[in-house]
């Protein structure tokens, strides 16, 4: 058990819930980190708050950056979420609701809490198997951003900080993720993967996103909790 601080980005959806709860499995004290960055599923950001509490964060902020003044995304601009059938008709090609340099900017703050908290650990949920073919959830993205972090601070120049980017779901499939993160205890009914829902928080279930989580609870043989108590949820006729 470490004991040490880490930051730990947490959107409140499936990936980065597992996250923190590897973080805190492996005995760090977890700073949770989430952005209200004017996305339209700002409802995950309840989520989000849940799933700190939960797993015991040690702390959670809430950062405000309004990615809306640059547009360019389905999930920050007039542009809509495209909806699909089938998970298969997803493609190699990076899709509307990529919003540019997302993880960029995330990390630079992750960057900047873990400086102030005398952290060398930040932990991020990214993924190269079952994701939406976004450029910065590849593992030389991340390689090269913890190579440009650590020249970047005060505390690394000094030699007080060598900060690593853990990433222990990049090489996972959303299966492998869920059937892990069951292991440690994950309530994934906290969860929200929506990047469309509607006016009451309710998942569209047609998304790219909702598409991946719904496959992974299916290959890993698990009920996704979320949609049970959506269903118990909603009256019957």
């Amino acid at each position: 058990m470490t004991n040490r601080p880490a930051v730990v980005l947490l959107s409140g959806g499936l990936d980065s819930t597992t996250v923190l709860a590897i973080a805190r499995n492996e005995g760090y004290d977890a700073y949770a980190l989430s952005f209200d960055y004017g996305q339209r599923h700002v409802v995950e950001l309840d989520a989000a708050r849940r799933v700190a509490r939960t797993l015991g964060a040690s702390k959670h902020i809430v950062a405000n950056v309004d990615l809306r003044a640059f547009g360019g995304s389905a999930l920050t601009d007039a542009i809509d979420v495209p909806h699909h059938d089938r998970v298969e008709e997803l493609d190699a090609t990076i899709p509307v609701t990529y919003v540019p340099a997302r993880n960029t900017i995330f990390l630079s703050f992750a960057l900047a809490w873990a400086e102030t908290l005398a952290a060398s650990d930040i932990f991020i949920g990214v993924n190269a198997l079952d994701y939406s073919g976004y450029p910065d959830c590849r593992p030389e993205y991340i390689a090269a951003y913890e190579t440009m972090a650590n020249l970047a601070t005060k505390a690394g120049v000094e030699q007080r900080q060598h900060l690593r980017i853990h990433t222990p779901l990049i090489e996972l499939t959303k299966a492998q993720i869920i059937t892990l993160g069951r292991s440690l205890g994950v309530d994934y009914g906290l969860t929200h993967s929506c990047y469309d829902p509607d006016p009451g928080g309710k998942p569209c279930g047609t998304c790219d996103s909702c598409l991946l989580r719904h496959k992974g609870f299916l290959e890993a043989g698990i009920e996704d909790p979320a949609r049970t108590q959506r269903a118990r949820s909603c009256p019957t006729s």
